[in-house]
C-alpha cells in the first residue's frame, strides 16, 4: 500500500492506524506489531518535523509472508546516516531519539540514495518471531 499524506501531525496517527489495520489481517505476534507501530510512528514523525514545508509524507507499506517493508519519504535533506546508529542523547535532551530507536527496533534501516532533494528511509522488520531454545 502506498500513501501520500500531508505534512501534519495527524499523519503519524493515520500511518500507524493503517499499518495496524493491515497487520490485523495477519497472524503477526503482538510484540512485533508493537515494534512496527513504533517504527512507522518515528519515521513519520521525523518526516513531518524535518521535511520541507510544502512536502508530503510518502509512505509505502509492504507485507509479505516473512517481512514488513516500510518506506517513508519526503522532500528535504537526508540526515547523516550515522545518526541511525548514534548513541541516545542525554536523558533531559529534547529530541534525537527517533533514528537510534528505529535502528534498534528494525532488522535493517537505511537512507536510500535518490535525488538530492528527496529523503527515503527504508526499514525492514521480520514478521516471524525467533525464540530461543528452552
Amino acid at each position: 500500500m502506498t500513501l501520500s499524506l500531508p505534512r501534519q501531525a495527524s499523519t503519524v496517527a493515520r500511518a500507524r492506524h493503517i499499518l495496524a489495520t493491515l497487520l490485523s489481517l495477519t497472524d503477526v505476534a503482538d510484540d512485533i506489531r508493537a515494534n512496527l507501530a513504533v517504527l512507522v510512528s518515528e519515521a513519520c514523525s521525523n518526516a513531518v518535523i524535518h521535511a520541507d514545508p510544502d512536502s508530503t509524507v510518502d509512505i509505502t507499506i509492504t507485507i509479505d509472508d516473512d517481512v514488513c517493508l516500510l518506506e517513508v519519504g519526503n522532500r528535504g535533506r537526508t540526515p547523516d546516516a550515522a545518526k541511525l546508529h548514534a548513541d541516545l542523547p542525554a536523558p533531559l535532551t529534547i529530541g534525537g531519539r527517533g533514528l537510534p530507536l528505529i535502528a534498534a527496533l528494525s532488522d535493517t534501516a537505511t537512507f536510500v540514495a535518490g535525488p538530492p532533494d528527496r529523503v527515503l528511509l527504508r526499514i525492514t522488520k521480520s514478521l516471524s518471531e525467533v525464540r530461543a531454545a528452552p
